[in-house]
């Protein structure tokens, strides 16, 4: 069975990035092989990172209940979508300081970057912030992100498409999103990296 995981990173309740997860959890079901899990960063509620610990090269000690939950949640994935808004021509604080708890949990696993905005260039600032950070913890970035402009005018409240010019290229992409990061999540699982031994 694969596990995927598609993570929002903003903590606002009713924010646009749940109206897009719904609407596209409804066009994603579950298959006899794969299982998608729609997580919401809110519901991993985590302080600003305090460990001592690099996570990339020390297991954390000392972990809260809700620490190792998220760091728990991530192991347990084959692949990702990082799903987040742009703040600032970045990524949210939250989900940065989220990924700073990472170490080996996602270690070469692959992602799909998508970002969304109520303005015109869709969170590519945002998207392009994320790269370097994923790449530092060794996941594996799919080279074109999902970028979804002025989406408070496509996606309505109740998890549907509105009739607008955009929405059919964003229902394509999306569900582009979805075959690429299950065919990746696959591939990678069935034939997992080794690193070369010295």
């Amino acid at each position: 069975m694969l596990n995927i995981g598609i993570i929002l990173g903003s903590i606002r309740a009713g924010s646009l990035g749940e109206t897009i997860l719904d609407y596209w959890q409804k066009q994603t079901p579950n298959t006899a092989d794969v299982t998608y899990h729609w997580l919401k960063l809110r519901d991993f509620p985590l302080a600003p990172y305090h460990h001592d610990e690099t996570p990339l090269s020390q297991r954390i000690q000392d972990l809260q209940e809700n620490e190792s939950r998220w760091l728990e949640t991530l192991a347990k994935m084959d692949g990702f979508v990082f799903v987040s808004p742009e703040y600032d021509h970045a990524l949210t604080g939250a989900f940065k300081n989220a990924l700073d708890y990472v170490g080996p949990e996602t270690d070469h696993k692959p992602v799909q970057i998508v970002t969304y905005s109520s303005y015109s260039d869709g969170g590519m600032l945002a998207a392009a912030n994320m790269v370097g950070i994923l790449q530092m913890l060794q996941m594996i970035v799919l080279p074109t992100p999902v970028l979804l402009w002025n989406a408070g005018d496509n996606f309505a409240a109740d998890g549907t498409l509105k009739d607008h010019p955009n929405s059919a290229h964003f229902a394509n992409r999306l569900a582009e999103a979805t075959h690429d990061i299950t065919f990746y999540s696959q591939l990678l699982k069935d034939h997992p990296y080794e690193p070369i031994n010295h």
